[in-house]
């Protein structure tokens, strides 16, 4: 695969499923027994989809994505409650439909910048830090040590922003672990997806080298 293609894929990978989890985080879903939001299983990729972007963009670059994907989202947010406060047509039925599932986004949106700002820039501070710190260690080790440190960071932001005050405290709890439980499996899962992008450069902090 070309340079310019695999940017571009690992890019829109990573903004499609910050985009696809904000929308689906609305649902809760019962998961062998644990209260999950809906959006777990496709954004715990974007943690190692970011892994991948730093090893082929860099730690500045990889950065600037989570950023996108941040002011991506508040866009989205933001144009979601533009339609919810349009008048709808008069023939059209599932205005308050529209406005229950699309209406609460702003918040999960809120939750979902906040952790993922804190979490993913951590990652990615984590990641860098072990590259320099032991840069001849497997490329999963990268994956496995800094998703290990960021998951429990963005579930517990997220679900403590996104939800406290609609459910008791226990409830709350359990949620946060169903998701790290959940996040972690996914991570481990999804670990050899760090060899699919070519080896070309090794960042360390203060340049690049062969």
């Amino acid at each position: 695969m070309k340079k310019t293609n695999l940017v571009i894929t690992i890019a829109a990978a990573y903004l499609l499923c910050q985009i696809i989890a904000d929308v689906t985080a609305v649902k809760m879903v019962d998961l062998f027994g644990l209260a999950v939001p809906a959006a777990v299983f496709i954004y715990a990729l974007t943690f190692t989809l970011r892994d991948l972007a730093h090893k082929q963009f860099g730690k500045k670059t990889t950065v600037h994505l989570i950023i996108t994907a941040g002011i991506v989202n508040v866009l989205m947010a933001l144009y979601f409650m533009f339609t919810v406060a349009l008048k709808p047509a008069s023939f059209w039925g599932n205005q308050n439909a529209y406005a229950i599932i699309l209406g609460v986004v702003p918040r999960i949106v809120t939750a979902s910048i906040l952790a993922e700002l804190a979490s993913e820039l951590i990652d990615t501070e984590i990641y860098q830090r072990w590259i320099n710190r032991f840069p001849n260690a497997p490329q999963w080790s990268r994956v496995l040590v800094s998703n290990g440190i960021s998951l429990p960071i963005d579930s517990v932001i997220f679900v403590g922003v996104a939800f406290f005050g609609t459910m008791p405290v226990n409830a709350l709890i359990s949620v946060m672990v169903g998701q790290i439980l959940v996040k972690a499996a996914i991570t481990i899962i999804s670990m050899p997806m760090i060899y699919l992008v070519p080896t070309k450069k090794v960042y360390i902090e203060d340049g690049l080298v062969d």
